[in-house]
C-alpha cells in the first residue's frame, strides 16, 4: 500500500494525518507513505522524525472574499495542479488523504484526473472553503464531529472521531526528568501551535510574576517568535522552561502537565481530550477556532479565555484557582475525553482499505 498525506502551514492537519500513518503501519509495516506540504510551514521536521518522504508544490489561497490576490493565487493554483500531477504519476499512491489545507487542493485535483481515490477528513466545527471544494471528488469523506457530517454528502460521508497518535510515556517520572523538573511540582504547559501564539506568549510571560516561584512552566514559544523576552523572563522566574518546539519530547511535556494552556486548534484540542487533560483555551478572534472553543463551552468542557480582552493576572489567577480545585480539575478532564472520543484505530484501517481498492 502506498498512501500519500496532503497538509501543512500549521500543525492542525497534520497530527491527525500523522496518527493515521502510526496506525496504518502498525497494520501493515511494509505500507509506504509520503507527504506533501508547504514550504515555510513547521511541518517538515516533525514529518522528518517519521522518516517520510517530503514534497512541496506550489500553491495559493481561496478567500471568501473579494481580494486582488486572489487573480495571482488562482495561477499557482494552477502551476501547484501540474506540479501535482507529475508527482502524482511518478509516485503512483494507492491512496490520497488530507485533513485540510490549501496545499491540498491542487494536489486532489490532480488525483481526481488520474483516477486516484482520495479521503477527506473534517476535524473543525466549521468546515473549512479546501476541504468543502476536496469533497466534491473525494471517494470517502470522514468527520471528527457528528455535527459535520450534514455539511457533505451522505453518501460517502461517516463519522469517525478524530485520529489520535500513541501519546503514551513509560513513566511520567522519566519524563520530568527530561525537563529536569521534580516529583510533586505544579507544572503548567503553554503552547500556541507549530507557529507560535505571540498572545498567548506575551499571556504568560505577565502571569509568570503572580505564579508561585516553585511551579514549573513549560512555555512552546514557537519557531518564528522571538526568544528575547522569553530568555529574559528565566531571570525572574527560575523554573521556566522555554522551547521553540518539541518533536518526540510533546509526548513528555503533555504527560506531566497539571494545566495546558493553549490555542483552540481542533488537533491539539483532540489530543488533550484523549489525555483527559485540564486546559485553558484562548482561541484566534475571528477564526474557527472560536467555533471550537464555544462547542467545549457549552459542553463545559475547558476554561475558555478572550484574547481581545483577557489579560495575563487572569490567566494566572484562573491557573492558581484550578490547581486548588481538585474536583473542578477531574470534571474538566473527564469533560472534554467524554465529548471528543478518538477515532476507532480499526475503522481507520478498514476505511484505508476499502478507499484504496
Amino acid at each position: 500500500m502506498k498512501i500519500m498525506f496532503s497538509g501543512g502551514g500549521t500543525l492542525g492537519p497534520v497530527v491527525p494525518l500523522l496518527a493515521i500513518a502510526e496506525i496504518y503501519k502498525k497494520h501493515d509495516n511494509q505500507a509506504e507513505f509520503f507527504w506533501v506540504g508547504t514550504q515555510r510551514g513547521p511541518e517538515k521536521d516533525l514529518i522528518a522524525e517519521y522518516n517520510i518522504p517530503f514534497f512541496t508544490v506550489m500553491s495559493g489561497k481561496l478567500r471568501r472574499y473579494i481580494s486582488l490576490w486572489n487573480i495571482f493565487d488562482i495561477f499557482k493554483v494552477i502551476f501547484g495542479f501540474f506540479q501535482s500531477l507529475f508527482l502524482l504519476w511518478q509516485k503512483k499512491p494507492d491512496l490520497l488523504i488530507t485533513v485540510g489545507g490549501f496545499v491540498s487542493v491542487p494536489l486532489h485535483a490532480a488525483a481526481f484526473v488520474l483516477g486516484i481515490p482520495t479521503w477527506v477528513h473534517q476535524q473543525d466545527a466549521q468546515v473549512g472553503l479546501a476541504n468543502k471544494l476536496m469533497s466534491y471528488t473525494a471517494a470517502k469523506v470522514t468527520t471528527a464531529l457528528r455535527d459535520t457530517q450534514s455539511a457533505f454528502a451522505e453518501h460517502k460521508t461517516e463519522w469517525i472521531g478524530n485520529p489520535v497518535r500513541d501519546l503514551s510515556v513509560p513513566s511520567a517520572t522519566e519524563s520530568r526528568k527530561r525537563f529536569g523538573i521534580p516529583e510533586g511540582a505544579v507544572i503548567i504547559l503553554a503552547m500556541g501551535g507549530g507557529t507560535g501564539s505571540a498572545t498567548i506568549n506575551k499571556l504568560v510571560i505577565e502571569a509568570l510574576s503572580a505564579w508561585p516561584r516553585d511551579w514549573h512552566v513549560i512555555h512552546l514559544v514557537g519557531k518564528e517568535r522571538p526568544r528575547e523576552l522569553q530568555e529574559n523572563a528565566t531571570k525572574v522566574f527560575p523554573n521556566y522552561h522555554v522551547y521553540q518546539f518539541l518533536k518526540s519530547e510533546m509526548k513528555d511535556a503533555y504527560a506531566v502537565a497539571d494545566i495546558v494552556i493553549a490555542r483552540a486548534g481542533f488537533a491539539s484540542i483532540t489530543e488533550l481530550a484523549a489525555l483527559g487533560k485540564v486546559c485553558i483555551f484562548l482561541p484566534i478572534s475571528g477564526t474557527h477556532q472560536e467555533v471550537n472553543a464555544k462547542l467545549l463551552a457549552d459542553n463545559k468542557a475547558a476554561i475558555i479565555l478572550d484574547e481581545q480582552t483577557d489579560t495575563g493576572l487572569k490567566l494566572a489567577r484562573i491557573a492558581a484557582e484550578l490547581v486548588e480545585l481538585h474536583e473542578a480539575r477531574d470534571y474538566l478532564g473527564k469533560r472534554l475525553r467524554t465529548i471528543l472520543p478518538p477515532a476507532d484505530p480499526e475503522k481507520i484501517v478498514e476505511i484505508i482499505n476499502s478507499t484504496a481498492s
